[in-house]
């Protein structure tokens, strides 16, 4: 079977080829390195480097490799950077989708998995189900949300069936050290903790502590990207034996603050986390936990790394080893 992988030279993407490949599929890259990395790609992928708006090489992709299936991550994802240029995040994220929704349509490509994201829910006070209220709180959020929809209205109207994962907040790396964060301006907690610890950055920036929560900072559920990965090729799975399109939370159903997330990479490291106490940013919500409890019934999804410490562990040793490289 021969999947694309769109956005396979970035984080998560990354380790999506390695599982891909772990099982036997032929995989195909499509990545324009503007934030991925060539050099996480696996040996044994064929990489393409372009844009997804550049329908032209996408179709050839889909033709040249019989291509069965997509997987898309690519995309901007920095919440802030979508509040200062909304255009860009709807032209980055949701018109380009949109064209590759199309040249997969036109190309017979009938199984699709989205890289969505919990930003679609906006503020919410509990565990959200898949069919809670969806406002988002930032422009990134809605552009996720639309590709959402597009994606329903094309499975419609075509022979097309889809999964959109929501992505709570993805951290650590992969266990066999084959892949990490490896984005120097990547906005993830976690990494810029470890970045901190390390002495990649001078600190670790704490935005608000006046939140509504425990602790005054802003809680998160945090899924290590081994067990979201998984998620994915259960989704594949799915759509191979004939499943229909949905959508599906990939969370713990647990979160945690950022001032508990910076005592775990502090055990880590065994040493303090340099950090400067921040205002706010702009769309960033109090508190944002899921309930995965679909995810596990409809998929049979049983996470293997459900450890604050496990994730920063893992995170910790992949920035050691970027440190290590210089």
């Amino acid at each position: 079977m021969s999947v694309l992988v769109t956005g396979g030279a970035g984080y998560i993407g990354s380790h999506m080829v390695l599982e891909l490949l772990d099982q036997g599929d032929e995989v195909v890259v499509l990545d324009n390195l503007v934030t991925g990395v060539r050099g996480l790609v696996a040996a044994g992928a064929h990489f393409a480097e372009g844009d997804i708006r550049d329908t032209p090489l996408v179709r050839d992709l889909i033709e040249r490799h019989a291509i069965e299936a997509v997987i898309h991550f690519a995309g901007s994802v920095v919440v802030p950077d979508s509040v200062a240029d909304p255009l860009a995040y709807y032209a980055n994220n949701t018109a380009a989708s949109r064209d590759l929704i199309e040249a997969c349509v036109k190309g017979g490509v009938k199984k699709f998995i989205f890289s969505s994201t919990a930003a679609v829910y906006g503020v919410a006070e509990e565990p959200v189900t898949e069919d809670a209220p969806k406002d988002p709180a930032n422009p990134y959020g809605r552009s996720k949300l639309m590709t959402e929809w597009m994606l329903a209205d094309t499975a419609a109207a075509h022979d097309f069936r889809y999964v959109a994962l929501r992505y709570f907040n993805v951290a650590g790396a992969d266990p066999l050290g084959r892949s990490g964060q490896s984005t120097p301006r990547a906005t993830h907690l976690i990494k810029r903790a470890c970045q901190a610890v390390l002495g990649r950055v001078p600190h670790l920036g704490i935005f608000g502590t006046d939140f509504p929560t425990p602790d005054g900072t802003g809680v998160r559920d945090y899924i290590h990207v081994s067990d979201l990965i998984g998620a994915h090729a259960l989704a594949l799975g799915h759509l191979r034996d004939g499943g229909e399109s949905g959508v599906f939370n990939c969370g713990y159903g647990h979160g945690f603050s950022v001032r508990q997330v910076i005592q775990a990479v502090e055990r880590a490291a065994k040493k303090p986390v340099p950090a400067e106490e921040l205002p706010r940013r702009a769309g960033d919500p109090p508190m944002i936990v899921s309930n995965p409890a679909k995810l596990k019934a409809k998929l049979a999804w049983t996470p293997k790394y459900d450890s604050l410490d496990e994730i920063v562990e893992s995170a910790l040793a992949w920035e050691s080893r970027l440190n290590s490289a210089g």
